[in-house]
């Protein structure tokens, strides 16, 4: 049996778009974002997060500081009775050749394959257009970017709506 999905980025989507966070103390939870995910799993979507951390291979942070502070997050989730089905993250560079690292598809297939994802009635959430590419290519033609990260041209977006954050969720996606 397949499962439909809710993809969310991490940064500029759950949480504000810090340049390489990895402290808890830094981490700040985007308004409404609780809310939304007990919305979302309530529609009877489960949640995946997808995030490249490309300040692993910058030598920013490292493995256990990231593994770190997703543990606290996910315990903050879990808090508010959300519970996220997994996180896959990217450690690599932006010049690297890795098929993980958004806008390529790989974390993407990953999370289809270890949980049996249906990527047609799935959704992806993001807050650069690398994420949309990355969903789109996976098989995921249900893609909304947010306002609440980088700044993006949606003239040039491929994705299928805007939102201002996370907390309007509830205006795109409904039964």
């Amino acid at each position: 049996m397949t499962i439909k999905t809710i993809f969310l980025d991490r940064d500029g989507v759950i949480n504000i778009e810090k340049n390489y966070l990895h402290k808890i103390e830094k981490f700040e939870f985007i308004d409404g974002v609780f809310d939304s995910c007990t919305y979302l799993l309530k529609l009877g979507y489960k949640i995946i997060i997808i995030t490249n951390q490309s300040g692993i291979a910058r030598g920013y942070f490292n493995e256990n500081d990231f593994n770190i502070l997703t543990k606290w997050m996910l315990e903050e989730f879990t808090k508010n009775k959300i519970d996220i089905l997994d996180i896959f993250h990217c450690p690599h560079s932006p010049s690297s050749t890795c098929y993980c690292r958004k806008p390529r598809p790989g974390m993407f297939l990953n999370a289809k394959e270890k949980h049996n994802v249906d990527m047609k009635n799935s959704w992806a959430i993001g807050d650069k257009e690398a994420d949309i590419k990355a969903a789109f290519d996976s098989g995921i033609k249900k893609t909304i970017l947010v306002r609440s990260g980088h700044e993006i041209d949606e003239s040039k977006s491929n994705a299928k709506h805007f939102m201002n954050s996370i907390k309007d969720v509830h205006q795109v996606i409904f039964k």
